[in-house]
Parts: structure tokens; sequence; C-alpha cells
């Protein structure tokens, strides 16, 4: 069902970064297919610029049910496609509708929908807390203004329960292709099973839309910004929270044949050939302006891989940015490299135990750019 779009246009907010209400944003040019931001803008005390690199610490000093009324009945019938899953090498895939582009012998997504999925989401949760200083979202929504928020790709809910626990007079749909949310939810919580990158049905529009941690889940970003533009209230924002699956370093203590730097060169491959791209995120703010949205700001972050860092605010973030990549790299890797590469599930695994010494080790002074 389409709606008309907004009179006014709505305002945009991009994360690896999100945006505060500033009248002329400092423009950042979006980077190029493959590669790294150059800088990071010191808008705030969470965030780091080149000039201010991490230091590295002296080793010496260690130590409501599925679906509601009007959204599950306007999202087709829960359509066919979305609960197709496929088994292979011990874990669970999805199976992307036949007209998807990912439709082939390399078809899904490089995520598995089994447990450390649902453990890796909350952890997540927490680690963006621990970035945005506690905040849930750095758009300047007027509290008295929104009435329907869309959490795009929900996972386990928990950004949904938090936001509808601070807004209790809005509505909030959170929306996902795996069936992995609670039953027991605040009352103006509510979760449907969908497919985010088919056609949007909602029957009513949105106030805010938002999106963590997406990468590797969208084919076509473009339509994603268009459709969202397209679904909300004039005067609404989007805010989308990313990672880009390459690592980086300052300081040249990652080599070029470091198994994390492999690791991230294989991992783009993959994303490549899924056409599911592990860099999404450095387009984001220019597909957010194309697709019309204006005072789009950016703001970036870092995510250290390990408590290397010599400050305790990016130790902390490190410890659990460990935790998370770790703990979830095989569910990362297992697909891509097998149907992508030509990779066994036996040369895989040792090839991720090296990738997962080498991202304990804190001689090695790499992190994720957000």
């Amino acid at each position: 069902m389409s709606h008309e779009q907004p009179q006014a246009e709505p305002g945009s907010v991009t994360s690896p970064a999100a945006s505060t209400p500033d009248p002329a944003p400092v423009p950042a040019t979006p980077a190029p297919p493959r590669a790294a931001p150059e800088d990071f803008s010191a808008s705030e005390s969470l965030v780091e610029s080149d000039s201010q690199l991490i230091q590295a610490r002296d080793e010496q000093d260690e130590d409501s049910a599925l679906g509601t009324d009007d959204d599950a009945s306007a999202t087709t019938s829960l359509r066919s496609s979305i609960t197709r899953y496929r088994e292979e090498n011990g874990r669970t895939y999805h199976s992307y509708a036949e007209s998807s582009e990912s439709s082939s012998a390399v078809d899904g997504t490089l995520y598995g929908i089994q447990l450390c999925l649902a453990q890796r989401s909350d952890l997540q949760h927490h680690l963006f807390s621990l970035t945005l200083g506690g905040k849930l979202y750095e758009a300047p929504l007027d509290q008295h203004k929104i009435g329907r928020l869309l959490d795009a790709g929900t996972g386990t809910g928990i950004w949904a329960i938090d936001i509808g626990d601070k807004f209790p007079n809005a509505e909030i749909l959170g929306v996902d292709i795996s069936p992995i949310q609670p039953t027991f939810v605040p009352p103006n919580v509510s979760f449907v099973m969908d497919d985010l990158e088919l056609e949007w049905t909602y029957r009513r529009p949105f106030d805010f839309v938002f999106g963590r941690m997406l990468v590797g889940s969208i084919g076509d970003w473009p339509k994603f910004m268009r459709q969202s533009f397209d679904n909300l209230n004039s005067g609404g924002w989007i805010e989308l929270q990313d990672i880009v699956l390459i690592p980086k370093c300052d300081d040249g203590t990652m080599s070029d044949d470091s198994a994390i730097k492999i690791w991230g060169d294989r991992i783009m491959e993959c994303c490549d050939i899924l056409k599911r791209y592990g860099d999404s995120a450095l387009r984001y703010k220019q597909q957010m302006i194309d697709a019309g949205f204006i005072n789009v700001t950016e703001v970036k972050y870092k995510w250290p891989t390990n408590p290397w860092p010599a400050e305790q605010h990016y130790r902390d973030l490190g410890f659990w940015t460990y935790h998370d990549i770790a703990d979830g790299l095989s569910g990362l890797s297992m697909a891509g490299f097998t149907r992508c590469l030509g990779w066994t599930m036996e040369q895989v695994e040792l090839f991720l135990v090296s990738v997962k010494k080498e991202m304990k080790d804190k001689h090695i002074h790499a992190y994720w750019s957000m």
C-alpha cells in the first residue's frame, strides 16, 4: 500500500553515527565501495578523530505477541518465503524469496538464526549503550510528537522493548524475518514477522524508522531508503546504526598477512558475491539524501577488537566487542566461506582459530568502524 509522500521532507539521521539537529551539518563525502572511513569527527566525547587516535595501554598494566491487527494483516499473510529455512553445516539460514537477487547457489544471508544470534543481539545492545552514553538513539525526537515507531530488523526485540518503555504513549512495531522475539512485552510493543526487502504494506506511516546492525541483511539499500521515506510522516526521522566489516588499524600493528585482515578481505568477497555488502554503512548518508531526506548527519565511532586501549571507556568497548565478534565469528563466516569461496567446513573452523587468536592479541591495535 503506497502512502502520499510527506509535503515537508522528513529529517534524517544516520549512524555509524547518528545526528544532532545541527542546521548546518558538516558535509562528509561518502566513501567509495570497499573503502573505510578516513576520519572520525569529534562531535561528541565518545568520538575519536584521526588526530586523536585511541591510545594503546602498556601491556604491563593488564589485569507483545507476534503481530498486530493492523500490520499483521497488511504483511500479506506471513509470506511463505519468510518461513522457509535451510540447514547447512549444522546451522540454520533463511531461504529468501525467489525474486530476491540472492536466490541462487549462494542465496541467503551470512547470519544464522541459532541461539547465539539472540545472545549477540542483546550484547550488541549493551555495546551501543556504552557507545552512546546510555542513549537509545541520537535523532532529535520530540517525545510528544512520536506516535508510531518502526524497529527494522528488531532481532530479539530488546531495543523495541526499551524504546517502548521510554515512549509509553507511542506504538512500537518491531519487524524481523526471524521469529526470535519474546512473547511478554510492554502493551505498546508488538512484533511482525516480515521481509523488509519486499514491498512495505504498512497501513499507517511512522514518525521514526530505526535500524541497527542491518549490514548483510539488505540487498537493495536505495529501495530501503525510499520505502522508509514513503512510510514516514512529514517531519519524521530515520536512524541507522551499523558496523563496517573491514578491520582497521592506525599504528601498523595489524599486518597485511594478519589473520584478522585476511578474514576481513574474504568476508568482503563473500558479501560482494551475495550482493549484501559488508561496507554498506559507508553509503547510507548519500542514499538517504538521494531518497529525499534532509538534515542528514553522520557520526563515526570505533569499536576496538579487544581491551587493548589505555582509556577505560575503550577498554570496556573492546572487552564486549571481542565477545560479540568472536562468539559470532563462525555464524558470520560459515555460509559465505563455504558457499562463495568453496572452503570446507573444517577449513573454515581451522582458519577461525587463528582469527580469534589474533582478535585476542592486545599487541594488535585493530578496531571496527561504526
